[in-house]
């Protein structure tokens, strides 16, 4: 399949002449399947036409989304990329150690994820990844143009892709990330409501729990067990108040 199962989601693209870059270079590493989310240009720009050159019909068949948590639907490995100027408490991986990951089950759908032009992706969107990846770049001139990031992260998948694509593989089933999206918002709402979250706390706290349990790529089977834990646990505080209600 090579690199036909990965997502290249672009996070409100504002440039029709980098748009129309990234299409050609998708279709240079046979990449083809774009997602915009909440795109600030025109795809059908004549600026983004020219750009493409022959890869026009990827910016014509691009799906766009007004929500990254869209965009990644059905997405079970996903890895965003950052700037220098992350400063948070996840390790940060060079693209050619981290990227060969999307590739290692051909059969799930997977997503790399690229951020504005002007200021990157916000914490909350970087949630959503796995895993980070920063392109290593020049300190006194680190930042890299939209189009020039793409090149490099699928030049760095083609490279791997032959890897993988004679192996058998048998792995488990991870969860796609709004299954798992569901279930963070299922326990935010019991740790709110049990007291063990506050509101004015319960995102960066959240975090936490996201970093750990995006660490351990969790399956579906997984989700499903820790849905029906935190329902079962909903059931014992609904009885055992109305319990305390009889009782008294």
């Amino acid at each position: 399949m090579g690199l036909a199962g990965v997502k290249i989601v672009l996070v409100e693209p504002a440039g029709p002449l980098n748009l129309g870059s990234i299409a050609r270079v998708m279709k240079n590493f046979g990449c083809n399947d774009l997602v915009l989310v909440n795109p600030q240009c025109d795809r059908s720009s004549p600026e983004a036409l020219k750009m493409a050159v022959h890869a026009k019909e990827i910016l014509t068949s691009a799906v766009i989304e007004d929500t990254l948590i869209a965009a990644l639907q059905g997405c079970v490995r996903v890895i965003a990329t950052v700037g220098r100027d992350y400063g948070r408490d996840r390790p940060l991986e060079n693209p050619r150690i981290a990227l060969p990951w999307l590739l290692e089950n051909p059969t799930e759908p997977t997503a790399i994820i690229f951020g504005r032009e002007d200021r990157g992706l916000t914490n909350e969107e970087l949630n959503y990844a796995h895993r980070l990846v920063y392109i290593p770049t020049n300190p006194d001139y680190p930042s890299l143009n939209l189009a020039t990031a793409v090149s490099l992260c699928c030049y760095e998948l083609s490279q791997s892709a032959a890897t993988f694509s004679s192996k058998n593989l048998s792995t488990p089933e991870i969860a796609p990330v709004d299954v798992v999206e569901t279930y963070y918002q299922e326990l935010e709402s019991l740790l709110l409501a049990i007291g063990y979250l506050y509101p004015h706390t319960a995102a960066s706290r959240m975090q936490k729990f996201r970093h750990l349990y995006n660490r351990a790529h969790l399956q579906t089977t997984e989700v499903s067990m820790l849905r029906g834990l935190l329902r079962q646990v909903e059931w014992a505080i609904s009885h055992q108040h109305h319990g305390n209600i009889q009782d008294g």
